[in-house]
């Protein structure tokens, strides 16, 4: 094992073994013997500088100052360490922790414990590894199998992955797989469909369809082309699910559009406008804005600032409009608030307040409350009691009742 090869630079050599270290001189090509081409190096292989191995190398460690590259497989038993250059390999490449400096390009496979390299990384087959570190960007065509992965300028893979963290500053794009926990600076996508547990992105998010997981920040935007199962989603802009949406919670501080249907174990807040396709279903629902739904369903409360259209109606135990508010479709609730100057349709509550200048078409109550100023079109009719304010409009006298219209 003490025995070392010296390769002398600007030189040309074939080997089969070496017992001991190797040393390639700068500027020299190393061929091997058999078919393919192969050179086994029991102990270290030094390579000074812009070399070539034209044969699959073997080796206890490789170090090189320099370019290297390597025309066939890869296998060293510890470590690869390139120092001020790049390595190509142009075949399979296994080592239990690679360092190199400026760019790592393997046209095969991949397989290491540790990868660690300043500039880019490109894999042309799949990649096996527990942790990879990359300073500029990580580029690869086949699967991708990693515990831990942290990119600092941009990451694009072509094939399903399976990793546990991604962490990257710039952009990075999947296709499909499972991801336990994502944290990217810029934009995420994923072409296929993806597993996860969490994702925090302050830009942009683009899913495939039929993506499930768990807790949803994104800073930007957040879009699904298909279905989604979620527990939260917390997005600053807008929301835009391309199938039917199912979690716990949603805070959304623009637009929430779902073009099939929403269902919510808990609360719904959207700043500005939710447009829902078939019907939405929450424990409360809290919108700034406008709410557009088939129908509107909340098990405890519906608070809309702006207007609420729907084919099927609004219910909840507890339904306030905002001031100047307009609803199209009907509401039924235990209690229902309508703001000043509101205009609403029908109305079917045991509590129902009319704020001053409001109007509705049918009221229908146990108790009922028409503030000053307020017209109603068409009935009112009540069970317990019925107060007036001041200048009320009236298509027809209240009517007491002793069964409410379903």
């Amino acid at each position: 094992m003490n025995n070392k090869i010296a390769v002398p630079s600007r030189s040309t050599v074939t080997l089969e073994v070496v017992n001991g270290d190797l040393i390639i001189g700068r500027n020299s090509t190393v061929k091997g013997t058999g078919t393919p081409p192969k050179l086994i190096v029991a102990g270290t292989a030094y390579c000074e500088g812009n070399n070539v191995l034209e044969c699959d190398l073997s080796a206890e460690n490789l170090e090189a100052e320099g370019n290297l590259t390597v025309h066939g497989d890869l296998s060293v038993k510890n470590r690869v360490e390139i120092d001020d250059g790049h390595l190509e390999v142009y075949g399979t490449m296994m080592a239990k922790r690679a360092d190199v400096d400026e760019t790592l390009f393997v046209s095969k496979d991949l397989v290491s414990e540790e990868i660690d390299v300043g500039g880019t990384l490109k894999v042309d087959g799949i990649v096996k590894a527990e942790e990879i570190d990359v300073g500029g960007s990580f580029k690869a065509k086949g699967a991708v199998n990693v515990s831990k992965i942290d990119v600092g300028g941009s990451l694009s893979t072509e094939s399903k992955v399976e990793i546990k963290t991604l962490d990257v500053g710039g952009a990075a794009k999947v296709n499909g797989g499972r991801i336990n926990r994502i944290d990217v600076g810029g934009s995420f996508e994923s072409t296929g469909q993806l597993e996860f547990e969490s994702i925090d992105v302050g830009g942009m998010v683009l899913l495939a369809n039929k993506s499930n997981g768990c807790k949803i920040d994104v800073g930007g935007s957040f879009k699904v082309e298909g279905d989604l199962t979620f527990e939260t989603i917390d997005v600053g802009g807008k929301v835009e699910i391309k199938g039917s949406g199912e979690g716990e919670e949603i805070d959304v501080g623009g637009k929430l559009a779902v073009d099939g249907s929403l269902k919510l174990s808990g609360t719904l807040d959207v700043g500005g406008k939710v447009e829902i396709g078939d019907k939405i279903s929450a424990e409360n629902i809290d919108v700034g804005g406008v709410l557009r739904a088939k129908k509107a369903i909340a098990a405890d409360s519906v608070e809309v600032g702006g207007s609420i259209n729907t084919v099927e109606g609004t219910i909840g135990h507890f339904v306030e409009i905002g001031k100047r508010g307009e609803v199209h479709g009907l509401i039924k609730a235990d209690e229902v608030d309508i703001g000043k100057e509101a205009r609403v349709e029908d109305i079917f509550g045991k509590r129902v307040i009319l704020r001053n200048g409001a109007q509705a078409e049918n009221i229908y109550g146990e108790s009922i409350t028409i503030e000053s100023n307020c017209r109603v079109n068409g009935m009112v009719q009540y069970t317990s009691e019925v107060k007036l304010g001041d200048n009320v409009s009236l298509a027809q006298a209240p009517q007491k009742v002793d069964n409410l219209p379903c």
